[in-house]
């Protein structure tokens, strides 16, 4: 526990709460920027108001799943560091994958304050934070020419036809190569949970890491649930909770079978 109160130091907060800051400060200079600048464009006001007030309200959804990510990494890695990786950059499934991978790696276990050190939280932090720098870095290179891409800006000796076709099939291809890269993923971890619970003759162990799978099929009903409500009702909006109540769901279902099997 000594490490845990290093991890929620006031010093650690500073620097995390500054990075944090700042960030929020370039998000409201942005925002009245835009604001003038639909000012001075022409747009109706009362229009541009009612935009903010949709855009904030559907924002609280996203982010309980957030505020979700932060309380499940700050019992292994404090407050401080999770609240700046899924503030400023950080992604809630990525972080709290990478930060699993990296404590197995390290030969901490799974991620539990328990069984890190100093060492294995300095490690965690640098691969979580170098492995996602990358988009930053490409786009210095690479992001002007990719968004005259996307927007179907060809050369001048590509038809109109052959920009459509192109914006189409980059689309496409980073939808697949997305979807792929999670269903790795989601893949491996369940094979992991079952490899736990599988002896080596092939039966099952209930000593295993069984609880974690169980989780697993209790979010992706969940998941499955959301899904349905959407495309029965055409509620948009579904898709902004459907993470985070999938994650509420999956965390009360967590807490109810460890109870029953304690």
């Amino acid at each position: 526990m000594e490490l845990l109160s290093k991890l929620n130091s006031p010093f650690l907060y500073l620097v995390c709460g500054g990075i944090v800051l700042l960030v929020a400060v370039i998000c409201i200079v942005f925002a009245v920027r835009a604001y003038r600048m639909g000012k001075a464009l022409g747009v109706d006001e009362s229009k541009m108001k009612r935009v903010i007030t949709a855009s904030a309200t559907f924002a609280v959804l996203p982010s309980v799943g957030i505020l979700l990510g932060v309380i499940a990494l700050s019992g292994s890695l404090g407050t401080p560091w999770p609240w700046l990786r899924l503030s400023v950059i950080g992604a809630l499934h990525y972080e709290t994958q990478v930060a699993e991978a990296a404590s197995e790696a390290v030969g901490a276990g799974s991620l539990s304050i328990a069984n890190m050190t100093p060492e294995a939280f300095a490690t965690i932090a640098l691969l979580m934070s170098f492995c996602i720098i990358w988009g930053m870095v490409l786009m210095i290179f690479n992001g002007k020419a990719y968004t005259k891409r996307l927007s179907g800006q060809t050369p001048a000796k590509k038809n109109e036809a052959d920009g459509k076709k192109n914006k189409s099939s980059l689309s496409g291809f980073a939808d697949t190569a997305m979807t792929a890269m999670f269903i790795g993923l989601v893949t491996a971890y369940i094979a992991s949970y079952i490899g736990t619970i599988v002896s080596g003759n092939g039966v099952l162990s209930m000593t295993g890491n069984w609880l974690s799978l169980a989780v697993s099929v209790v979010a992706a009903i969940a998941m499955a649930v959301f899904l349905w409500i959407r495309e029965k009702t055409k509620a948009d909006w579904v898709d902004s909770f459907s993470v985070a109540g999938s994650m509420l769901i999956a965390m009360s279902a967590a807490v109810f079978l460890a109870g029953l099997a304690g």
